[in-house]
């Protein structure tokens, strides 16, 4: 059995094509130190810059590292993809410092058409198990910002209560730029704004969070099975998941 990992054989099954079209590496060294009251990457003693020609300086040493890490684990070409760290710290300063309340209304308006509210009336199993996982979720919302939201069986759009739209948006606001762009990178992920705020708040862990949002994927794995682009696309956003929440730590 090979002892490749998911996350590895899914960036395998890139294709050739979008392999030729990779950068190729033009670095020797790596490193991190202190700059402008953060913490800077540097590339042969040069300052990363993001894709806006800003410094890549970030609030930690941690975060730093782990940036610093994922540039230094480049091989012959650069491969974005496996870049995450970057793309989330490059993302937090070209788009949401500064820029604060537009990012907290996109995660409000997924909120008000969450994943978590619309719910199947049949079959038994499958809504045995949104209750399972969902609920809780609503539970905690409710405990915690004295959030109220309306669940519907179907797809027809339910409006939500303002006054929970707006608590959440006066809830959010207390968070900066690395963190609110991890949360609406998770609320991308999952779905669901919910999910992501329960997870932000350490009430969740990351990997109930990840179930959660996938019950009706694989509820209907378990009836029809699952092809390999499929698992290669769902082990990508894994990746994609559990890098941000490392970096939703470090924020």
């Amino acid at each position: 059995m090979s002892d490749e990992t998911e996350d590895e054989r899914a960036r395998r099954l890139l294709t050739r094509q979008e392999q030729l079209n990779l950068p190729e590496r033009f670095y020797k060294q790596v490193s991190v130190e202190p700059a402008d009251g953060g913490f800077a990457v540097l590339l042969d003693g040069r300052q990363v810059k993001t894709p806006l020609k800003q410094p890549l300086v970030m609030p930690g040493e941690t975060m730093a590292d782990a940036v610093a890490s994922e540039w230094d684990a480049q091989g012959t070409h650069i491969n974005p993809a496996a870049m995450i760290m970057t793309k989330l710290a490059n993302t937090a300063i070209d788009r949401v410092a500064g820029d604060e309340a537009r990012i907290i209304g996109e995660i409000v308006d997924f909120a008000g058409s969450d994943l978590i509210c619309y719910r199947a009336d049949r079959p038994e199993g499958l809504v045995a198990r949104q209750v399972q996982h969902w609920d809780p979720v609503l539970g905690w919302i409710g405990d915690t910002h004295g959030c109220k939201f309306v669940c519907v069986a179907g797809i027809m759009h339910a409006e939500q209560p303002s006054v929970s739209l707006e608590t959440l948006r006066a809830a959010l606001s207390g968070e900066g730029p690395y963190r609110l762009t991890a949360i609406h990178n998770l609320t991308s992920l999952t779905g669901s704004a919910l999910i992501a705020m329960k997870v932000a708040a350490g009430a969740l862990e990351p990997e109930a969070a990840w179930l959660a949002a996938h019950v009706d994927e694989d509820w209907q794995i378990e009836q029809w099975g699952e092809d390999e682009e499929a698992q290669a696309r769902r082990a990508l956003r894994k990746a994609d998941f559990d890098a941000t929440v490392r970096f939703l730590k470090m924020g």
